[in-house]
């Protein structure tokens, strides 16, 4: 079974205009609500792919609920840890002649909540995956990713990791299955800059050196490189589409990369299939449906 873990979810309340005066009223367009959350996306695109996951994290208050029934509706099995206090967060992402978003700070998460997440953590299985996505909060430890892999460490649980700066690289030592940086945040981590495509190649056995098992860089018009575990180098052009969303796509991949893998148990058709589904979420107002990433996989 395939987990993911969405510390501080969120409904993304999207405004379309065709521009904002400030000081104002304002009166949108359009407007579209999505279920938000870096590892809520990957549940979602592994459901358009007839994948089955069970969504973890937290939710608080009416949005909480909003988002536990809406995912359940749309065949995303989730076990969210309900909190005591505060409200999931709503985020306001205004689309005008200039894109601006306003994101809520979401509830504080308490000790023995906390430590549910973990205990639940504990029911996983070996050959099971588990995707810890996107930032910790405030209100809990930073080194919240290392105690999760130590603890589930030696129990032969695929673990992948799409995090930033010293979050990813401090959890390496851990041998996650997969690690997903952008080649800029792979810049960032590394302190270097990549001129060409050997480059980071190159940064990305680095990664793979530090101890992760499969590294996948993606770098958006430019397609996406995967180091194996046998070190091999995979390359993967980009389907030809408009961009209009850039939102999730990184987190489509990772859902395709993982579906393709348990479907096929090859890197290739992986880095394919993982390929399709960020570009299908890049040419949607939305996350990737199953028909686009079908149609674009047959260009691949």
């Amino acid at each position: 079974m395939i987990y993911t873990v969405t510390f501080n979810p969120a409904i993304d309340y999207v405004l379309h205009l065709s521009e904002v005066r400030s000081g104002e009223v304002n009166r949108a367009d359009g407007e579209e609500i999505y279920f938000g959350g870096k590892g809520i996306n990957v549940s979602t695109v592994l459901n358009n792919l007839g994948c089955d996951s069970v969504a973890l994290g937290f939710i608080a208050g009416f949005t909480g609920t909003a988002i536990e029934n809406g995912l359940r509706e749309s065949g995303v099995e989730t076990d969210f840890i309900r909190l005591k206090n505060g409200t999931t967060r709503i985020n306001v992402k205004i689309k005008a002649d200039t894109e601006t978003d306003i994101n809520g700070c979401g509830p504080g998460i308490d000790e023995g909540s906390a430590e549910e997440l973990l205990n639940r953590l504990d029911m996983l299985k070996e050959n099971d995956y588990l995707v810890l996505a996107g930032s910790i909060p405030l209100t809990m430890p930073g080194d919240t990713y290392e105690r999760i892999m130590e603890r589930l460490s030696g129990r032969g649980i695929n673990i992948v990791v799409d995090a930033t700066r010293e979050l990813l690289l401090n959890v390496l030592k851990y041998r996650p299955f997969l690690v997903k940086p952008n080649n800029h945040e792979l810049e960032e981590m590394l302190g270097e800059t990549f001129d060409d495509i050997d480059g980071v190649i190159g940064g990305a056995r680095r990664l793979r050196e530090m101890g992760a098992r499969n590294v996948l860089v993606s770098m958006a018009g430019d397609g996406a490189v995967l180091v194996t575990e046998q070190d091999e180098v995979l390359r993967m052009g980009v389907p030809k589409g408009k961009v209009k969303n850039s939102v999730g796509a990184g987190d489509s991949m990772v859902a395709g990369f993982i579906c393709g893998y348990l479907r096929y148990g090859s890197y290739k058709e992986a880095l394919k299939l993982g390929t399709a589904c960020g570009s299908a979420t890049a040419f949607s107002p939305g996350l990737a449906e199953r028909e686009l990433i079908e149609e674009l996989l047959k260009t691949l």
